[in-house]
């Protein structure tokens, strides 16, 4: 009896104290949090920036020598600078070609023209360069209608050059151009080098750019006031039989055909024999420019050459001096072939050709260009343009003229070629030089 009263007390027990359990208050719920205005992180990733357009565009390179050389930078900076650049190259004359191109509305982006292509095909084509950073650097940039449309690639120069090394392998003694100050002189030094064994001291390059372009300039650019001499061509009232520059001029011309290694076959020999004589010493003088480096040094380059003024037995201002020129130029294309993208892709790489270390170095030592800018200090690496230095530096320069009609070296370089190969006479190569002149359209500049 006592252990059943002891149960039911126990349940007793335990049924109040759930009874009091169950009326304890539930706590209140938590307050709700107040609704944030910063945007909760968005789970899904935001897109990369899409990378920029790789802007594309053209260059036309008229100096063949650095062909390679412009392939191999334009690939570099390409690399470097997200664009992508093309070089390309034709032997046709400049201006029919870019003329082509602009017909067919498929113009290249960067032009390299002679500096008379800047007052015409740029002139109507091309893109304003005013206010590029490199223009304050340069005294050879060449502007019309109040614009700058042509960027100087280099500085060249004319005049005859010389093998020193085979000079002094031929008669013993070091060579010292200064003492040729006339034709006899130099005719006088010639007739030495055939009697210390040399038979034929002189090489003929037969192209017409340089018989006409280049040599035959001369007989336009030393004198007073050559634009008044071509405006007497034009009039035909020149008479160049009479004119004391033209004959001295083709009596030097007379004497390098003299002593030209390669007489037997003038206008047939290649460029490369005619500079490999000269740079391997089987010859000592030849008409030319200091654009004939990269061709010298393709072969067993001797060393010492350089250049010299040529020599005649007139004596005017012009003596003891060379034709020193901003040689090539480049216009950047402004017709509606060529986007703004492109136009300001093209400036960015002219700027850096300019005034870049690397651009530098490109011009003056990879190509051994003689640099038109101030602020390259990069020595020149072609033993010619050391050479020109020298006459620039001491103002022995004659100042080039640049506005021959398109075919000029083309039409009077084959009549040239004909002089070289005795086909004509003097007398009538004077009458088809009149002839040209007295006939062809006047450029306008």
């Amino acid at each position: 009896m006592k252990k059943l009263l002891a149960g039911i007390l126990a349940l007793c027990m335990l049924l109040a104290m759930t009874a009091c359990a169950g009326n304890t208050p539930a706590p209140a719920p938590a307050p709700a949090p107040a609704p944030s205005t910063t945007p909760a992180p968005s789970t899904t990733p935001e897109p990369a920036p899409a990378p920029a357009e790789k802007v594309s565009f053209t260059i036309f390179n008229s100096k063949n020598e650095i062909q390679e050389l412009m392939e191999d930078i334009a690939a570099k900076y390409s690399a470097e600078n997200n664009v992508d650049i093309e070089v390309y190259y034709s032997q046709d004359t400049v201006a029919a070609h870019l003329a082509t191109r602009y017909a067919a509305k498929d113009p290249y982006t960067i032009n390299m023209v002679d500096a008379k292509d800047v007052y015409t095909l740029g002139a109507e084509y091309g893109y304003d360069l005013t206010g590029q950073d490199w223009v304050a650097d340069t005294d050879y940039a060449i502007s019309a209608g109040g614009k700058v449309l042509g960027f100087p690639v280099c500085i060249e120069a004319r005049g005859i050059l010389y093998n020193a090394d085979a000079i002094k392998a031929t008669l013993g003694e070091d060579f010292d151009p200064d003492k040729i100050t006339n034709l006899d002189e130099f005719k006088a030094f010639l007739d030495r080098m055939v009697a210390g064994g040399m038979a034929a001291p002189t090489g003929i390059l037969k192209p017409d750019w340089s018989l006409a372009a280049h040599y035959l300039q001369h007989v336009y650019e030393e004198r007073a006031d050559v634009e008044g001499f071509v405006q007497d061509l034009y009039a035909g009232k020149v008479d160049l039989m009479q004119d004391e520059k033209f004959n001295a001029m083709m009596d030097t011309f007379d004497v390098l055909k003299q002593y030209n290694k390669f007489k037997a076959g003038p206008i047939s020999v290649e460029d490369d024999q005619v500079h490999q004589a000269l740079s391997e010493g089987q010859d000592a003088f030849q008409f030319g420019g200091c654009w004939e480096w990269n061709d010298i040094l393709d072969y067993d380059y001797t060393g010492n050459i350089g250049i010299m003024p040529i020599p005649q037995n007139m004596q005017d201002d012009f003596t003891g001096k060379i034709v020193v020129f901003g040689a090539k130029y480049f216009y950047v294309d402004n017709s509606a072939a060529t986007s703004d993208a492109q136009r300001e892709a093209a400036c960015k790489f002219l700027s850096w050709l300019a005034l870049s270390p690397e651009g530098a170095e490109f011009i003056s030592a990879e190509c051994g260009m003689i640099s038109p800018f101030k602020s390259n200090t990069v020595p020149c690496t072609n033993d010619i343009g050391i050479s020109v230095k020298k006459y620039a530096d001491a103002g022995l320069s004659i100042t080039s003229y640049d506005y021959d009609p398109d075919d000029h070296y083309s039409k009077l370089g084959a009549e040239m070629q004909r002089y070289l190969a005795d086909q004509c006479t003097r007398q009538e190569l004077a009458d088809a030089i009149e002839n040209y002149w007295a006939t062809v359209t006047p450029v306008q500049h």
